[in-house]
């Protein structure tokens, strides 16, 4: 039985990064470089006294405690709580970014510092804010906290989106935005109908709706605009604000992918699936199998929209619109083992996603090249040899297989299929990583088997003078950390106890073990 202690920790976790933010500003001086350090050292530090406070939350929840953390009460009459519950799956995807973003953080002081780029205050700024928006949504113990959260991130995000300022960022921007606010006014009417129709907004394992709570039709409704609300999972049709989205640096994108944004609107789903309409409801009005359905084709037609990128963040982004939605796949299937493999992808994907875009970056701030056809060779030169082996390791991971990270959750999402009693599901998880195979092999044979490209004077390009600034560190670092783990999680998915919680989650879930 779980028993819910009162705890400030969750509140430390998110006073990380939003002190962080605030002391970035204070820090704040055009002109005086040791400002710029102190900006940067609080960044860092920041970030890992995040991580641990998280980690060490960990064996508490594994022992069957939650913690809670009340935050603020508008009406309790009318259920307008703010407060922090710290589970067993909130607990992973908190321990997705808080971990992420030290790495990112120690990456971007090379990739910023390396291009000059404009900004940077602002950009740490609302780094920090996303990651304390973030945070507070995996600790969220209801829909209203979640939703405030949510709609933070979104804020927080489009100027990270918009950096270059120039038309191309402005117009990612305003994309990004209208597509992510319109979402959450649907996610707002959805809350809305929840609550008149429960009485509450609470996360509960296995739901708080029921057919006693309204027809099943109207069910069926509020789960569709729901899902029109958690637009930041990135589902099709309504996926192409991710691409365009693209044009942020690097380090954004992996922020975009891998941290924080996409994986707000893939958890949240995983929050309504489990804690607001719960498994057997979903069973019963058959949402599964049309959740499942969405996902799959997703899963597909991403694929064959990221072989046809020769830009390689373009093709990364399809390929994160495609695994996103395995996610929603496993949770979809409505089986101990889909569940499992959902949450655990969570972390496994950031992992594997968050290398990818850091080698892309790597890359750009090297040799200067955005498409995949001018990257001949780019893996026997210099330092890149490092770069294009993580990056390997993280193609590898998409695919699904041995010896990364990403065959364990694959694995599960099989095991998933066939405990729904669907085979025939089988075969799209198969499908869609035999086309992860395809379009990510090509960047790989490029890389490391094609001849480097030539230059004007019939010189081949040297690309190893930038390698030599001691910035490149501060990017090969990280990038070949997140790379180590990628494999670390496949031999030992139980590190970080991800694998502990989520079948933890699970089992509060569907009342066994998995």
């Amino acid at each position: 039985m779980t028993v819910v202690v009162e705890s400030i920790r969750p509140l430390l976790a998110v006073a990380c990064p939003a002190i962080c933010a605030l002391l970035i500003l204070l820090f704040y001086h055009p002109k005086l470089s040791t400002r710029v350090n102190l900006r940067e050292s609080c960044t860092i530090t920041a970030s890992v006294m995040q991580f641990l406070i998280v980690l060490s939350m960990a064996p508490i929840i594994l022992e069957g405690q939650e913690l809670r953390c009340h935050l603020l009460t508008i009406s309790s009459e009318y259920g307008i709580i703010f407060s922090y519950k710290v589970d067993a799956f909130g607990l992973i995807f908190a321990f997705t970014s808080s971990c992420l973003w030290i790495l990112v953080s120690l990456y971007s002081i090379g990739y910023m510092r390396a291009l000059k780029e404009h900004a940077q205050t602002r950009y740490y700024f609302m780094f920090a804010l996303a990651i304390f928006a973030a945070v507070s949504m995996a600790m969220s113990e209801n829909l209203i906290t979640f939703y405030i959260f949510y709609e933070i991130l979104t804020a927080s995000t489009y100027w990270l989106v918009a950096h270059h300022e120039d038309e191309e960022a402005f117009f990612g921007g305003r994309k990004y935005l209208t597509y992510l606010l319109t979402s959450g006014w649907f996610l707002f009417t959805a809350i809305v109908i929840t609550y008149v129709l429960t009485g509450t907004t609470d996360f509960v394992p296995n739901g708080i709706l029921s057919l006693d709570s309204a027809s099943p039709v109207i069910l069926m409704i509020l789960f569709a605009i729901f899902m029109m609300g958690l637009l930041k999972a990135a589902w099709m049709p309504f996926h192409s604000w991710l691409p365009t989205a693209m044009v942020a640096p690097a380090p954004v994108s992996a922020l975009l992918h891998a941290v924080a944004v996409v994986k707000a609107g893939v958890f949240g789903f995983v929050r309504v699936v489990c804690y607001i309409f719960g498994i057997d409801l979903m069973s019963e009005l058959g949402l599964g199998l049309i959740l499942a359905s969405i996902a799959a084709f997703t899963m597909i037609v991403g694929s064959f929209l990221a072989i046809g990128q020769d830009n390689l963040k373009r093709r990364l982004a399809y390929s994160t619109i495609s695994q996103l939605s395995y996610i929603l796949f496993g949770v979809a299937l409505l089986s101990p083992f889909g569940a499992t493999g959902a949450m655990i992808h969570i972390p496994f994907h950031g992992f594997m996603k968050i290398t990818l875009f850091l080698c892309a970056g790597a890359i750009i701030v090297v040799t200067g090249k955005t498409e995949i056809s001018q990257m001949a060779g780019i893996g026997r030169r210099g330092q890149m040899p490092i770069t294009m082996i993580a990056f390997t390791i993280g193609a590898i991971g998409m695919c699904g297989a041995p010896p990364v990270c990403g065959f364990i959750s694959k694995w599960f999402l099989c095991l998933g299929t066939l405990q729904a009693g669907l085979p025939i599901l089988l075969g799209v998880i198969l499908l869609s990583s035999l086309l992860d195979v395809v379009y990510f092999f090509p960047i790989i044979r490029t890389a490391f088997f094609e001849k480097p490209l030539e230059t004007n004077g019939g010189e081949r390009e040297a690309g190893s003078k930038e390698t030599e600034n001691p910035l490149y560190l501060f990017m090969v670092i990280p990038l070949a950390i997140t790379a180590i783990f990628s494999v670390i999680f496949c031999f030992f998915p139980h590190t970080f106890h991800i694998l502990d919680l989520a079948e933890m989650a699970v089992r509060s879930i569907f009342g066994g073990g998995v």
